[in-house]
């Protein structure tokens, strides 16, 4: 699906993705960890992809089944390089609000790989 580079509509997005996820019975914590890196991703790429630019739009495409759910979110940014975010663990980049989220879906995911130029993501959470 496609969908406008719009917080309201990222939010959406996750909410119906996480309908589906409800629905095929994943567990408490697994539904969470989907949803926390979900919301990550797709924010990210709203606000730092597509600078929430109206004329750009963010590609979602999910596979969610009895065993896992696998969700790639493309944005059509400049993109990053994933491995250049400061850790935000480190002393000096306690107060820095960058690379949290990254830190999260990298946490909470079974698997995250960045590609085209950082500008997509694709995470897989296997069903617990």
């Amino acid at each position: 699906m496609v969908i406008p580079s719009d917080l309201q509509a990222a939010r959406a997005t996750a909410l119906r993705l996480l309908g589906e996820v409800n629905r095929l019975g994943y567990g408490e914590a697994c539904a969470f960890a989907i949803r926390l890196a979900l919301e990550e991703a797709l924010g990210n790429a709203v606000k730092h992809g597509n600078k929430l630019n109206p004329a750009k739009s963010v590609e979602v495409d999910c596979d969610i089944d009895e065993t896992r759910a696998v969700i790639t979110i493309t944005d059509q940014g400049d993109g990053f390089e994933p491995d250049s975010i400061p850790d935000p663990r480190a002393d000096e980049n306690l107060e820095k609000p960058s690379g949290r989220g990254i830190m999260l879906m990298r946490a909470y995911m079974d698997e995250v790989h960045f590609s085209r130029g950082g500008s997509r993501v694709k995470m897989l959470k296997w069903k617990t």
